[in-house]
């Protein structure tokens, strides 16, 4: 069975446009689906965040209007619940690659606030798109990709790329208000060839071996491709 590691946000809360604290984290089904899909398969989980805190789910993410009605609330309540692995996560500055077949990015707004700035998470990214090996990030968490700019270059320019779009951060409320916003970003300062589908709808860019999912619907999707690469 094979050992994937989750680089999950550590980050509480994301500092806005005017200083306001917006509490965030990580959102519970880019975590709980993906998760969900690769144990059940029988494969291990390793978690790591920025200095080895806890990850913090944002707790929108578990509304039941957010997830299709209170079911689907309660069952993502339960697979973070059951999850061991992310009340012990390593430290990203600990975490050695080779112990792993593939490497997952959950978003929520969390990376945003730490793993767009954070080097040992731009310096695995790195490593991780030359090894070749499968690196699957999905919704905010492509932010990460901003951390890998040595000289303002990245490796991950030109590679085909999604993420949470523009217009479904404006349909959070959050464009006008956010310090800045991931599209434009990954298009102007990574240098990326975007594309996307709907919003809110399940939307996945493979490009060698980097896999991107547009939204928190995309995340199963993810999943669903993660599983069939590792068989």
């Amino acid at each position: 069975m094979a050992k994937v590691l989750f680089i999950v946000s550590g980050a509480t809360y994301w500092v806005l446009k005017d200083g306001t604290r917006y509490a965030t984290g990580y959102w519970a089904e880019e975590f709980a689906n993906p998760y969900k899909i690769l144990t059940d398969a029988g494969h291990e989980i390793v978690v790591a965040t920025p200095n080895g805190v806890t990850p913090n789910v944002d707790m929108m993410s578990l509304r039941p209007e957010m997830v299709g009605g209170n079911d689907n609330a309660l069952e993502l309540e339960a697979v973070i619940r059951s999850a061991e692995v992310m009340r012990r996560p390593l430290q990203l500055s600990d975490v050695r690659l080779e112990d792993y077949d593939a490497v997952y990015l959950p978003g929520g707004h969390g990376p945003m606030s730490d793993l767009a700035w954070d080097a040992d998470a731009g310096r695995l990214l790195t490593q991780q798109l030359a090894s070749g090996n499968p690196l699957f990030i999905v919704c905010h968490a492509p932010a990460s990709m901003l951390a890998t700019r040595i000289h303002g270059e990245s490796p991950f320019k030109g590679f085909n790329v999604t993420c949470f779009t523009d217009e479904e951060e404006e349909g959070v409320g959050l464009a006008s208000r956010a310090p800045w916003l991931l599209e434009t970003d990954l298009k102007e300062k990574v240098g990326v060839n975007f594309s996307r589908g709907p919003v809110w709808k399940p939307y996945m860019v493979e490009d060698r071996n980097l896999v991107t999912g547009q939204n928190p619907a995309s995340a199963a999707v993810l999943g669903d491709r993660m599983l069939e690469i590792l068989r």
